[in-house]
């Protein structure tokens, strides 16, 4: 199988990959051939989920809620560390305006937000 074509084809190929998993671990060796049909199966489906199932890049929106949930942080508190209003806050998350480029940095360099992601780029 070089690539998978239907649907059926690729349920078929995530189950056997679901089955292979419990057959081998960190410990097995390059040479075994479950390990070998479990790297070129994950090959083939990873192929077709670009394909048919592409990621999007998070939004600005989601990667400011994400960064408050890990860092423990509500909108006042966000807010004190951007330097900002909360009701600004509030209109980043609502996608009601965009930072400045000053807050840009600042969320760049104090949430870790990539800058592609908060241009929208």
């Amino acid at each position: 199988m070089t690539q998978i074509n239907t649907e059926l084809e690729y349920n078929v190929a995530t189950a056997r990959i679901e089955e292979l998993l419990k057959l081998v671990d960190n410990e097995t060796s390059e040479e075994n051939k479950y390990l070998i049909e479990l790297n070129i199966l994950s090959n083939v489906v990873a192929d077709y989920e670009e394909k048919y199932f592409p990621m999007k890049a998070p939004t600005l929106i989601e990667m400011l809620k994400l960064r408050m949930f890990e860092m423990n942080l509500n909108q006042i508190k966000l807010s004190k560390l951007l330097g900002v209003s909360p009701s600004r806050i509030s209109e980043y998350l609502t996608g009601k305006s965009e930072p400045t480029l000053k807050v840009a940095r600042n969320i760049h360099n104090k949430l870790n937000i990539d800058a592609k992601i908060i241009l929208g780029v």
